[in-house]
């Protein structure tokens, strides 16, 4: 009697082997999500089902990483290669940014300067080189 129920489980074991493959298949196919909840939901089997069987856990993570064969929203998938462009193009930006704050900052800084030197009386007021040129003329 023990061999027919260890044949009966391995016979269920493989069944569901066979609903989690083909729910792979069939979420690759169409395009669906493909996560470990998706599957175990479509296969009718239960997430610790997947977890005890590693290799049919690396196929699920696999199906994962895959880009969709049909692309629901109708744009073209991601690529590695797209990506590192955006990434590309937004360090060159950053960099253009970073460049043009400092330039900023240092007009900012001589303008703050410079006002703050006549406001504080240290420096000869801008109309006292017109009072010295009245003054001379008025001696000549």
């Amino acid at each position: 009697m023990i061999p027919a129920l260890r044949n009966g489980r391995q016979a269920d074991t493989e069944r569901r082997r066979q609903r989690v493959a083909s729910a792979v298949k069939s979420a690759a196919g169409n395009g669906t999500p493909t996560s470990v909840s998706a599957i175990a939901r479509q296969a009718g089997v239960d997430r610790s089902f997947l977890y005890r069987h590693r290799d049919l856990l690396e196929i699920v993570h696999a199906a994962e990483l895959e880009p969709a064969a049909q692309d629901p929203v109708g744009t073209s998938p991601v690529s590695r290669a797209s990506l590192q462009a955006d990434l590309a193009n937004a360090q060159a930006r950053n960099t253009r940014l970073a460049s043009r704050i400092q330039q900023l900052e240092r007009r900012l800084s001589q303008v703050l300067g410079t006002q703050a030197w006549q406001e504080s009386g240290l420096g000869a007021p801008a109309d006292i080189d017109e009072f010295q040129r009245k003054i001379t003329r008025l001696e000549q």
